[in-house]
């Protein structure tokens, strides 16, 4: 077996970077930058992107990179891929172990991942380099692996040594206290105090999906969202305080499943995870945590679905 050398990305590596996309993944990964050799130059001439590869005397074997925003201090573990000839020699891991011992230097606070739900590996190896398991994000994108069904993905994250994102230090409800008592053992508690936070209200459109971010929930707003058509899949992410109790209740009565939470960009606070309109499957999850919050999201999806069924006019029922 020829040795593989592990290095930093150049840039007369591009060509062969996509090369390997294209040969592991097809036409269907979900980054359409990586089929273009030029844009994956741009990224990295950029900064945006930090890539280290697997190489042998031929070819590139594998790849990972770390992504990072424009003036932000956090970055994500992504672009991971490793030729089918060169698997089962942890090139992953090694990678992603890598580009997490330069991520101090690089100025970073934390680092994020999307870990893929259709196989355990990624879910293995994010493990095993540290990352801790914060939340779900269903339906997530096109399936990477040409499946029917969109991927659903598992929020990962892992802070850089000497940095700290706490959790409000609230009491949690009694269904997810094991999660927030284990995410707070591992990123800590702050006090908790109202928010003052200059995010914008967003809505926007991604395929079959409508992704909502909500700085605060009042009343008028809780109105409104009931107000959005029944059929539209929904994924809100409701800056965390300590009116989550409430706010759980809230997007409870509008059919919504709470799923976990993720870091919010570029400050030091964290989203709640709500969802609603995910499609039926199930999925074996590395994480317990992750695996029960997938478990009540499709008692919710199977429960919504029935409720649907029972509105329907007769005949609408017969034809479904």
């Amino acid at each position: 077996m020829t040795r593989l050398i592990f290095r930093a990305y150049r840039p007369s590596d591009a060509g062969a970077v996509s090369q390997l996309f294209r040969e592991v993944y097809g036409d269907h990964y979900v980054q359409p930058d990586v089929y273009l050799p030029n844009m994956i130059s741009q990224h990295h001439a950029a900064g945006r992107w930090q890539s280290m590869l697997a190489v042998d005397d031929a070819r590139v074997l594998g790849h990972a990179a770390l992504c990072c925003d424009t003036l932000s201090n956090t970055a994500e573990l992504a672009l991971s891929v490793v030729h089918p000839a060169a698997q089962g020699q942890s090139i992953a891991t090694r990678l992603g172990r890598e580009l997490l011992r330069q991520s101090g230097s690089l100025g970073l606070t934390s680092v994020s991942i999307k870990q893929v739900t259709h196989h355990p590996y990624t879910q293995r190896m994010a493990e095993k380099i540290g990352f801790h398991s914060t939340g779900l994000l269903p339906d997530y994108v096109p399936s990477p692996f040409a499946e029917p069904l969109p991927e659903t993905i598992v929020m990962g994250c892992r802070m850089v040594e000497g940095c700290e994102h706490p959790l409000p230090d609230i009491p949690w409800p009694e269904r997810y206290r094991a999660l927030m008592k284990h995410l707070c053992s591992v990123f800590g508690t702050r006090q908790a105090i109202a928010s003052r936070s200059e995010m914008p209200l967003q809505i926007k459109q991604h395929q079959h999906r409508f992704d909502i971010v909500i700085p605060r929930l009042n009343r008028h707003l809780l109105q409104q969202l009931s107000q959005l058509p029944r059929q539209w899949a929904i994924c809100a992410r409701l800056e965390l305080s300590r009116h989550f109790t409430r706010d759980l209740r809230s997007f409870s009565a509008l059919g919504f499943a709470f799923t976990g939470l993720m870091p919010t960009p570029g400050g030091n606070g964290w989203f709640a995870l709500f969802h609603r309109g995910v499609q039926s499957r199930p999925l074996n999850l590395n994480c317990p945590h992750m695996q029960q919050l997938h478990d009540d999201l499709q008692h919710n999806a199977n429960a919504t679905i029935g409720h649907r069924c029972a509105d329907a006019p007769i005949g609408a029922r017969s034809a479904a």
